[in-house]
């Protein structure tokens, strides 16, 4: 196992490049940079983002431009610098980075503890009404925009007297000192969001896990477990779950960058402090470095969140192995 992770690990370093590479192309292909937009303000003439251009480094080719952010990146650890936000790419990317993987983090234990018991459940009752019910509340969950449904639960909470919308904390919590009574605020702010983004991914997880756990049980092993006289608790969850949570496991790697790049709409309207919305200004400004450095970020979590995964599956199912 321990050489296992060690060649991966050592493979993660050229994907890296490759995808650098292909990132990078792809944001030069747009057309303009980021002093396009000067070129509409009548106060700025084009001598002036001539200028800004040649200061900026953007009148070199992309290719030197690639290069020389990759060389700041290997040997001062620089991702570069924010056109719009005129400060290092890395103290940006890191002021968000926490709160990114708080919610993310608070995200997948929601989804995990909710979709796994009502999965089961719902492979064990199968047909049965409340089956049909929890499938057709999947199907709600997975159809529903986060963004959409951000809004009605906020609305909810306002209808209902609740002052605790957008936003992580109220007002007089923002940067004030951690204490019992800012925690608390966090936990009633919380929660909207968790449901907000997590609920896609539930009503997901909860069809995977009815679908997989619905195999397993027809499988002849179970059969034999049933006719040794064990009983139905024994042979659920100590031998057909075991086995049906592998699939879920699989899925564990694609959740965490998912979360971060997929839910930017709904945390702009939560007015979320997360990364997801810097990365959509930065696209709009046409920052290219602080573009580049979250892709690279979510590429590089997909690759780590992938070899959790298999490690998990190693540790869960004795049967694999990869050496």
């Amino acid at each position: 196992m321990f050489r296992y992770i060690v060649r991966r690990l050592v493979t993660m370093i050229p994907m890296m490049i490759v995808i650098s590479i292909l990132c990078f192309t792809v944001i030069k292909l747009q057309p303009g940079d980021f002093t396009t937009q000067f070129l509409t303000d009548p106060r700025i003439t084009p001598e002036q983002v001539a200028q800004i251009r040649e200061r900026l480094g953007l009148d070199q080719s992309p290719v030197v431009q690639y290069l020389t952010w990759m060389k700041g990146i290997l040997t001062r650890g620089d991702f570069g610098y924010s056109f719009a936000y005129k400060r290092p790419v890395q103290e940006l990317i890191w002021e968000r980075m926490g709160w990114t993987v708080a919610v993310a983090g608070a995200t997948i234990v929601f989804s995990w503890v909710v979709a796994i018991p009502i999965g089961i459940y719902s492979a064990t009752h199968k047909y049965s009404f409340f089956d049909y019910l929890l499938t057709f509340i999947g199907f709600i969950g997975v159809s529903i925009p986060s963004f959409f449904l951000a809004l009605i639960l906020m609305y909810l909470s306002l209808s209902l007297g609740g002052t605790a919308v957008g936003g992580l904390f109220s007002q007089q919590y923002i940067g004030a000192p951690w204490s019992w009574a800012k925690v608390v605020d966090l936990v009633r702010h919380l929660w909207i969001p968790v449901i907000a983004i997590g609920l896609s991914g539930t009503a997901g997880l909860i069809r995977l896990m009815r679908g997989s756990l619905l195999d397993v049980l027809g499988t002849q092993y179970i059969t034999t477990a049933k006719g040794k006289g064990l009983s139905q608790r024994v042979v659920i969850y100590k031998h057909a779950v075991r086995n049906a949570i592998n699939p879920l496991i699989s899925v564990f790697g694609m959740q965490l960058p998912e979360l971060i790049s997929g839910t930017i709409i709904a945390s702009i309207v939560l007015n979320l402090p997360t990364m997801g919305p810097f990365f959509y200004d930065a696209l709009i400004n046409s920052d290219q470095y602080l573009v580049m450095t979250f892709l690279m970020l979510s590429a590089l979590l997909m690759l780590i969140g992938n070899l959790l995964a298999d490690i998990l599956l190693a540790l869960t199912d004795p049967r694999i192995r990869y050496e």
